[in-house]
């Protein structure tokens, strides 16, 4: 079965939400609004500068309803955390102009979300906000598809995004291509990637081949681990090439000392000193955390895959200083959300719930923007879903694409000694490169 795709969580510190527990939807759809609070950052606004969009084609079935609907694990496992969606999408809708919310509990399973969006489209809705998961997500594909209602989802699985779902998580690809694409523009052009034999890891390998290929640049080199030491130590040894650069260097040595004269010795010391030869690539992947990254970090100067030579890339999750686990990664990049953009968002949210948003509830805030927007606007058509200048929501701008994919515009940071720093500021209109 699937791995649950929350990527976020592990990049944004998660919290437990003030208020009483939030009761779904049975009927049709009931409003629900918190109370009154400073307003956030706009929900969703177009950006001002088109971009094309894919040329994917979506279902020609047009949403019968105008309803906007919630699918959230209201009960189970993750149930403080769909309290939470539901509190964010109720701030974006606290405002007299919103449509009604139908909050539907998922029970945290796959067929409870399918339930949960028969009834909401049976009940009118128009949008899906939701649901939380890849596997609620993948059993809401299908009812929502049939009857032409788009799935605004809040996992980061790239494998759910199809005509009419997209995930609204910040997926491999996105991060991915921000990465590649400033690498590039630092004349770095042969990428290679140490990753764990996971599912996140096989999706990080995909978008990196993924984006080089589109760039034209040389196919990357990808190489996974089983996640011991042993196997790490093994792969990154053999991706650097290091027995080929090392080796002819170290045979000289030997043969230099076994002379057993002074002028033996004197040459093997000015080998030892000898710079090797650079490695075959000079953008190294990695998508590991914890302790995990630690031992693959302490592996890179030992074979010599050291800055300025090699410019290490990472996972968003790079964000949380508990995933770098105190790895020396010293001018390493990672691609990721502008924790300032959202500042205001945080604000409004912990002034009307109490405590503060945790990751994810960002997502729901936004997706409820979008819905709100586009109500205003004539409704929640797939054209106007994928909408050419796309939106701006708390986390930058975004857009949803024909193919279920979407495009984003993260920052990027680099791990300095005193924590990550902001290199490149998240762009701000989607013809900008990187998005």
């Amino acid at each position: 079965m699937r791995r649950t795709w929350i990527l976020l969580a592990a990049v944004l510190a998660l919290s437990a939400c003030g208020g009483q527990p939030i009761e779904p939807t049975r009927g049709g759809p009931a409003g629900s609004t918190l109370g009154q609070a400073s307003q956030p950052r706009a929900p969703i606004v177009p950006v001002a500068h088109p971009a094309p969009v894919a040329a994917t084609p979506l279902p020609d079935v047009a949403p019968a309803g105008r309803g906007v609907a919630l699918l959230a694990p209201l009960t189970g496992p993750n149930a403080e955390r769909g309290q939470a969606l539901v509190r964010a999408a109720q701030l974006a809708f606290q405002d007299s102009g919103a449509p009604p919310l139908d909050v539907r509990d998922t029970l945290g399973t796959a067929d409870g979300a399918a339930a949960a969006a028969q009834a909401a489209i049976a009940a009118g809705a128009g949008l899906i906000l939701g649901p939380l998961t890849a596997g609620e997500t993948a059993a809401v594909a299908g009812p929502a598809r049939a009857a032409g209602v788009g799935v605004l989802a809040f996992t980061s699985d790239p494998a759910q995004a199809q005509p009419g779902v997209w995930p609204l998580g910040i997926t491999p690809s996105q991060q991915v291509r921000r990465l590649v694409l400033a690498a590039v523009a630092q004349d770095r052009r042969r990428f290679a990637a140490v990753l764990p034999d996971s599912d996140f890891g096989h999706a990080m390998g995909n978008a990196l081949q993924q984006v080089v290929s589109a760039a034209n640049l040389p196919e990357a080199t990808i190489q996974f681990h089983a996640g011991t030491t042993v196997s790490i130590n093994a792969t990154v040894k053999e991706i650097s090439g290091y027995a080929s650069r090392r080796g002819p260097v170290d045979a000289q040595i030997r043969a230099a000392r076994a002379l057993g004269t002074a002028e033996g010795r004197r040459h093997a010391f000015e080998l030892a000193r000898t710079p090797i030869p650079p490695p075959p690539f000079d953008a190294l992947l990695l998508a590991d955390s914890g302790e995990t990254l630690g031992t693959l970090a302490s592996l890179l100067p030992y074979y010599d895959l050291d800055p300025p030579a090699i410019r290490v890339l990472g996972p968003a999750l790079w964000a949380s200083a508990t995933a770098r686990g105190g790895a020396p990664l010293l001018g390493a990049w990672y691609a990721a959300p502008d924790p300032a953009s959202r500042a205001s968002f945080d604000a409004a949210y912990t002034q009307a719930v109490g405590s503060p948003a945790p990751g994810l509830a960002d997502f729901a805030y936004d997706a409820a923007g979008i819905a709100k927007v586009l109500l205003k606007e004539g409704g929640f058509s797939f054209a106007a879903l994928c909408r050419a200048n796309g939106f701006a929501g708390v986390n930058g701008v975004l857009a949803l694409q024909a193919d279920g994919t979407v495009r984003r515009g993260l920052a990027l940071f680099e791990l300095q000694r005193g924590g990550p720093a902001l290199t490149e500021p998240a762009p701000d209109t989607l013809d900008a490169p990187g998005l």
